[in-house]
């Protein structure tokens, strides 16, 4: 079965790509055109950090969403193409997703995000 994305048990992505090593984590969604419908790209990280995400040589917006190790929503951004730029503490996911995703589905911090890992 493909991994899927769904918040409080609602599907909000069938299209999913993990970013697990350093260097896709270091490329995420740089240098691509645009991003598919139903699409988001979930960083794996080691152990819960602090992170930063940018927007250099990303073409398009994208709204991404932070997670702590037990999948729940600690915080989310906006970003826009280029200039775009969050930082978080204590996060063991990140994902980016097309972007009006955080309004469409009404995210919520706090909220719970499901997807199997493997």
């Amino acid at each position: 079965m493909l991994p899927v994305l769904k918040y409080n048990g609602i599907l909000i992505a069938k299209n999913i790509e993990f970013a697990r090593t350093m260097l896709a984590q270091s490329l995420g969604l740089m240098f691509r055109k645009s991003m598919p419908h139903s699409y988001s790209m979930i960083f794996t990280l080691k152990k819960p950090s602090q992170v930063n995400v940018h927007m250099l040589f990303v073409f398009f917006p994208i709204d991404v969403i932070f997670l702590d190790k037990e999948k729940k929503i600690m915080g989310f951004s906006q970003l826009k193409p280029w200039v775009g730029y969050k930082g978080m503490e204590n996060i063991k996911y990140i994902l980016e997703m097309k972007a009006g995703t955080i309004n469409m589905f009404d995210l919520k911090i706090g909220g719970q995000i499901e997807f199997d890992e493997s």
